[in-house]
C-alpha cells in the first residue's frame, strides 16, 4: 500500500494534477505523511523557491454582521467586547508595519458596515502611499464594491469559502448561500485581484471526501492564495463542545495543494501554531508553505479579535515578533523574501 501511495504522489508531483478518488486516499494515509511532506517541501522550494514572504496584518474592526457558528467574532456573541479603528489609526498602524519591514499589509476585520466603499477606498490610497502590497480579508460585498477597492489600489483579496459542501456550508453559515461566496471569489478573480480562500479542516461533519472536493475547487478557481487551518472551537459559539481540527489532517491538506497548486501562496497560519505552540509554523513551513502574517495590531485589540482561543504571542511587540521569525526562518536554512511576494501563479495568469 505505500507503494501507491507513493506512486500518487510522484503523478501529484509530475502532472500537478489527482482525482478526486485519489486525494480522498491520500488525505486518510497518516502512514503516507512524512513522503508527502517531503515531496511538498521539495516542489515548494523549485516552484517558488526557499523565500518565506512576511505580511504585516491589522484586525481593524471586531464587529461583524454575520452568524458563522465556528467564529468568535460572530454576530451573537454578547460576550466580546467590540471594537473598531478610525481610519487615521488603521493608516497609522499600517505605517508602522512599513517601519518594521513589511512590504505587505494586509487588513482583516468582520463585515462591519461603518467600513463603506469610500472609507475602505480612503484607507487604502493612503496605505498604497507607502509602496506596499494591500490584501484585503473584509467579507462578502458587491462586485462594484470589490471594483472601487481595486481602483484605489487593493492588491489581494483573502476570502476563505471554508468548505464547498452545500449543506455544511448552509449550518455553518446561517444566512448566507455558498452560490454567494463563490461569487464573491469569481467577481475578484476577474477583476484582476490575487485571490486567497482557503478551508477549515475539522469542521463537524466534514469527511475526507468535502476536503478533497475543496481541493479541486481551488485548482478550479486558480486560487493565488491558499489558506488552511484546524477549527478551533471557541467557548461563545455553538461549536463549543466540538473536537476540533486534527494538527497532522491539516498538514496533509497543506501538502497536497502545494503538490497540486506548485505556484500559490500558501500561509503558515496563526491555527497550525495554535495547536503545536513550539513547532507549528516550522512544520507547516517544512511542508509547502511559504508566508507568515505577523500581526502589527496595537495589543490592546489584539486579545479582542477572537476567531478561536488561544491565538499566540498576543502581546508580543511587532519588532520583537519578527526578528524572533526571521531567527527561525534562517534556522530553517530559509530566506526572508524581501519583495512584496506577489503570487507567481497569479504572475503566470497575468502573462498569459
Amino acid at each position: 500500500m505505500k507503494q501507491t501511495y507513493q506512486e500518487l504522489i510522484t503523478k501529484a508531483v509530475n502532472t500537478q494534477q489527482l482525482t478526486y478518488e485519489e486525494i480522498t486516499m491520500l488525505l486518510g494515509a497518516g502512514d503516507a505523511q512524512q513522503m508527502l511532506v517531503r515531496a511538498a517541501d521539495e516542489v515548494r522550494r523549485k516552484a517558488v523557491g526557499d523565500d518565506v514572504h512576511l505580511r504585516g496584518l491589522i484586525e481593524f474592526s471586531n464587529r461583524c454582521r454575520q452568524n458563522c457558528c465556528y467564529c468568535g467574532l460572530r454576530r451573537d456573541n454578547r460576550g466580546l467586547e467590540r471594537y473598531y479603528l478610525k481610519e487615521d489609526d488603521v493608516i497609522d498602524l499600517a505605517q508602522e508595519a512599513v517601519r518594521c519591514g513589511y512590504r505587505t499589509v494586509v487588513l482583516q476585520s468582520g463585515e462591519d458596515a461603518y467600513f463603506t466603499a469610500d472609507r475602505m477606498a480612503y484607507i487604502i490610497r493612503k496605505i498604497k502611499e507607502n509602496d506596499v502590497a494591500v490584501t484585503l480579508s473584509i467579507g462578502e460585498k458587491s462586485r462594484e464594491e470589490y471594483r472601487t477597492y481595486r481602483e484605489a489600489g487593493a492588491n489581494r483579496y483573502l476570502l476563505r469559502i471554508e468548505t464547498t459542501n452545500e449543506k455544511l456550508y448552509a449550518k455553518m453559515h446561517p444566512g448566507q448561500e455558498l452560490a454567494n461566496r463563490k461569487r464573491c471569489l469569481y467577481d475578484l478573480k476577474e477583476l484582476g485581484y490575487e485571490v486567497g480562500t482557503g478551508s477549515l479542516i475539522g469542521l463537524p461533519t466534514q469527511t475526507d471526501e468535502m476536503i478533497a472536493k475543496d481541493i479541486l475547487f481551488f485548482k478550479e478557481l486558480g486560487a493565488d492564495m491558499i489558506g488552511l487551518g484546524p477549527f478551533i472551537p471557541h467557548d461563545d459559539t455553538p461549536l463549543r463542545a466540538e473536537a476540533g481540527g486534527d494538527f497532522d489532517k491539516s498538514l496533509r491538506v497543506l501538502a497536497l495543494v502545494r503538490l497540486l497548486l506548485p505556484y500559490t501562496n500558501i500561509p503558515a497560519t496563526t491555527a497550525m501554531e495554535t495547536l503545536r505552540p513550539k513547532e507549528g509554523r516550522r512544520l507547516a513551513l517544512g511542508a509547502g508553505a511559504n508566508v507568515v502574517m505577523l500581526n502589527v495590531t496595537s495589543r490592546d485589540r489584539r486579545g479582542l479579535y477572537q476567531l478561536y482561543p488561544g491565538k499566540p504571542r498576543a502581546k508580543d511587540e511587532p519588532m520583537e515578533d519578527r526578528l524572533r521569525l526571521e531567527e527561525e526562518i534562517r534556522a530553517m536554512g530559509r530566506t526572508i523574501g524581501m519583495t512584496q511576494g506577489v503570487s507567481k501563479a497569479w504572475q503566470q495568469e497575468i502573462n498569459e
